[in-house]
């Protein structure tokens, strides 16, 4: 069992970001954090989650670091006894707002994973992106972090923005591969509807080689890729999400996932604050969830069962293999480039 934890404010909000997000309602962190307890009671009754089932825990957002530790104690209380003895606790936190002491709090709560939004050593390209912090923020955090003893560092990096060069990337991963951190996350600059990059679409590049380039030197640094944008020691909790286990999600904006059904909270803080366990539900067939086992497994290293190929494709897999693209290995198929995911689930699937 996972369990999701929404924050859904922000200092600023990034101009690629399509996330549940906002920058103008911190007036209600008190109350929406006991609206997320309420939610998180509900949801720990209906799921029947037993003493000791909660494998993963992720705090995200928006920026966790925005609502003062403190005010995670209860929640932590709540949920203190469904926890794991080895749970994977994480919070993503922003370089800016990640103070030591906010860090050490966390940690005394049980957190002991911590994911940092970098997105570029670069000043320069930080307020491009409208980031709030800046490089030194970045490595006086993850420093912080790691002077705290929490031990399991990841930070994340953004490529293919406008300017970018293997030379501007490589400095970036350098910087990261110098600090204590056992994981990097390379995600390629999106343009999402709603955003305000979504008036300027040339903000991106659209290059191969430079996304190639990137995940190739993040490996020559010693991470090891094992999802399209992840390397180093894999985070337990994203695992869990791609072999589609389920998961409670709690807070304005959050999914859950239970058997075939997906569950949704309102994106409205208000709304949420008013009835946080008006939920609502959508239910996936075979064949959606079957799409989703094939799609997930060809980008990650989970991998996938020829079951989730429709009968009348199947064929298909004897020739990937034959030409490279898929390797097969204990009753399982396995892509080999992870960047051929879509493709390869488009030839499968249609």
């Amino acid at each position: 069992m996972l369990l999701y934890i929404h924050i859904p404010y922000c200092d600023s909000k990034c101009y690629y970001c399509s996330f549940n997000s906002y920058t103008t309602k911190h007036h209600t962190k008190k109350v929406y954090m006991q609206r997320l307890y309420k939610q998180l009671e509900y949801e720990l009754d209906r799921f029947e989650v037993k003493r000791g089932d909660i494998a993963t825990l992720f705090i995200g957002g928006g920026t966790p670091t925005t609502v003062d530790a403190t005010m995670y104690e209860d929640i932590f209380e709540l949920i203190s006894p469904y926890l794991n003895k080895n749970a994977e606790i994480t919070t993503e936190a922003n370089p800016n707002s990640a103070t030591k002491e906010w860090l050490e709090t966390m940690k005394s709560f049980g957190v002991n994973r911590v994911s940092f939004g970098v997105q570029s050593f670069d000043d320069d390209k930080l307020k491009k992106l409208n980031r709030s912090h800046t490089s030194k923020d970045a490595i006086r955090a993850i420093q912080s972090a790691k002077s705290v003893g929490i031990k399991r560092i990841s930070l994340d990096i953004i490529y293919n923005f406008a300017g970018d060069s293997t030379k501007s990337i490589s400095n970036d991963i350098d910087k990261a591969s110098l600090l204590p951190v056992e994981h990097i996350s390379a995600y390629e600059l999106t343009i999402e509807s709603n955003t305000p990059f979504e008036a300027t679409p040339y903000v991106k590049q659209n290059s191969t080689k430079l996304a190639r380039f990137t995940a190739d030197y993040i490996q020559q640094k010693g991470f090891r890729q094992y999802e399209i944008s992840n390397f180093g020691i894999p985070s337990k909790h994203n695992l869990g999400y791609w072999k589609l286990k389920e998961y409670i999600g709690v807070g304005a904006g959050a999914v859950g996932f239970r058997g075939n059904k997906r569950l949704y909270t309102t994106n409205s803080i208000e709304e949420y604050i008013k009835e946080p366990t008006k939920i609502e539900t959508e239910t996936l067939s075979k064949e959606d969830m079957d799409l989703e086992r094939l799609f997930l497994g060809l980008r990650s290293k989970i991998g996938f069962n020829k079951e989730v190929v429709p009968k009348d494709k199947r064929f298909l897999l004897d020739i990937l293999i034959q030409e490279k693209k898929l390797l097969f290995k204990n009753g399982k198929y396995y892509n080999k480039d992870y960047f051929l995911a879509d493709e390869i689930a488009l030839y499968l699937s249609n």
